[in-house]
C-alpha cells in the first residue's frame, strides 16, 4: 500500500510539474492557485485533523503573509525573496502565538473557532481602511521577484518560471509538515485530539503542544500567502475574508481530515469541480454545493477514507478467511501498517 501511495504521489507531482509544457495560461494560473491552497489546507488540517482544534478565521494568517510579501515587493525592498517568505512565516507565527496564547487558555472547540473568525474579520476591516495597503482595492501590480542563490540568480518574472518555483516551494513546505505530522510531535498531537485528559495524565503539556501546533499552522499559512502575492500579483482584503477561511475546511472534509494527504486531494477535487462549473452562470454555487454534499454524505471520512475502506473490503473478500493465531497476527499486522 505504501508503494502504491508513493507511486501516486510521484505521478501527481510529475503532472503538476509539467503543466506549463502543455496547458494554456488560464489553466496554468489555476494550477498555481491550487498549489498555494494545498499549503493553506495542509496548515489548517494540522490543527483540525491532528490536534482537534478548529479555526474559522485562518485566512487572517494567510493575509498577513500575502500583504507583507506584496508590500515589500511593490516597495522594492532589497531583500532576497526566500527571506521574504521566511519573514511572512515568522509574521504568521507571531500572530498565531499572540492569538493562541490568549484564546487557547480560555476556550477550545466552537468557541475558539468563532473567536478566530471574529479576529480575521477585524483584520479584514482594518486592512480595508489602511491607505498604505490600498484600502478595499488592495495592493495591485505586485512584481514577481528574482530568486538569488549565492553567486547565481533565477528570473521568476515569467509565469512558467514562477510556477516551477511554486512547485518546489510547495513540495518543501508539504514535506516539512509531513515530517512533523508523522514524527513524535505529530503522534502527540493525535493523542491530544483523541483524549486530551489522558494525554495530560501521561505528563504531556497539552496547552504547550496545542500552542506549538497553532504556531506552526499560522507560520505555514503566512508562507502560503507570501507565495500567493507574486503569483496573483494582487492582494485584497478578501484574502482575509471568512469565505477564504472555508476553503481549507472544505478541502479537508472533502479529501479526509484524518489523512495527511486528504486536504491535497480535496483541494484538487474542489478546484476541478469549481472549474468544470464555471460556465453555469447563477447555478455554479448550487451545483458545487450539491456535489460537495453528496460526496460528504457518501464518504463521511473523505475521499481518502473511502478509498482506504474500499481497499480494506477488497483485501478482506479477496483473501481466504484465516482462523486462530495466524489470522490474529495478520490482522494486527494490517492495523499496524495502516496506522503507520
Amino acid at each position: 500500500m505504501k508503494v502504491v501511495n508513493a507511486m501516486l504521489l510521484v505521478i501527481g507531482l510529475a503532472v503538476m510539474f509539467t503543466i506549463p509544457l502543455w496547458a494554456d495560461q488560464g489553466i496554468l494560473f489555476i494550477a498555481g492557485l491550487v498549489l498555494v491552497e494545498v499549503v493553506f489546507a495542509l496548515s489548517w488540517n494540522l490543527l483540525f485533523g491532528f490536534t482537534g482544534l478548529a479555526s474559522f478565521g485562518h485566512a487572517a494568517f494567510f493575509a498577513i503573509g500575502a500583504y507583507l510579501c506584496g508590500y515589500a515587493l511593490r516597495a522594492g525592498f532589497e531583500a532576497p525573496f526566500l527571506l521574504l517568505i521566511l519573514a511572512a512565516g515568522a509574521a504568521g507565527a507571531v500572530a498565531a502565538v499572540l492569538t493562541g496564547t490568549v484564546l487557547l487558555r480560555r476556550t477550545t472547540g466552537i468557541h475558539l473557532a468563532i473567536f478566530t473568525l471574529a479576529l480575521a474579520e477585524v483584520l479584514r476591516i482594518l486592512v480595508g481602511y489602511s491607505t498604505a495597503l490600498g484600502r478595499e482595492d488592495g495592493l495591485a501590480s505586485i512584481p514577481r521577484p528574482t530568486l538569488g542563490l549565492g553567486f547565481t540568480s533565477f528570473d521568476l518574472t515569467s509565469g512558467e518560471a514562477y510556477y516551477w518555483f511554486l512547485c518546489i516551494a510547495v513540495a518543501a513546505i508539504a514535506g516539512f509538515l509531513w515530517l512533523i505530522a508523522h514524527g513524535p510531535f505529530g503522534r502527540i498531537l493525535v493523542s491530544i485530539r483523541q483524549d486530551a485528559e489522558r494525554t495530560a495524565f501521561m505528563g504531556i503539556n497539552v496547552p504547550a503542544y496545542r500552542l506549538a501546533a497553532f504556531t506552526i499552522s499560522g507560520a505555514t499559512s503566512g508562507m502560503a500567502g507570501a507565495l500567493y502575492a507574486p503569483w496573483a500579483q494582487i492582494v485584497t482584503p478578501e484574502s482575509a475574508h471568512w469565505l477564504h477561511s472555508t476553503q481549507p475546511m472544505l478541502a479537508s472534509l472533502l479529501g479526509g481530515a484524518q489523512s495527511f494527504w486528504g486536504p491535497v486531494v480535496g483541494t484538487v477535487l474542489f478546484s476541478i469541480i469549481n472549474y468544470s462549473t464555471r460556465n453555469l452562470v447563477g447555478l455554479s454555487e448550487l451545483v458545487i454545493g450539491a456535489i460537495l454534499l453528496v460526496i460528504v454524505l457518501a464518504a463521511p471520512s473523505g475521499v481518502v477514507g473511502l478509498v482506504r475502506e474500499l481497499r480494506r473490503q477488497v483485501s478482506r473478500h479477496g483473501s481466504p478467511v484465516k482462523n486462530g493465531a495466524e489470522g490474529q497476527a495478520e490482522s494486527k499486522g494490517k492495523l499496524a501498517q495502516e496506522a503507520a
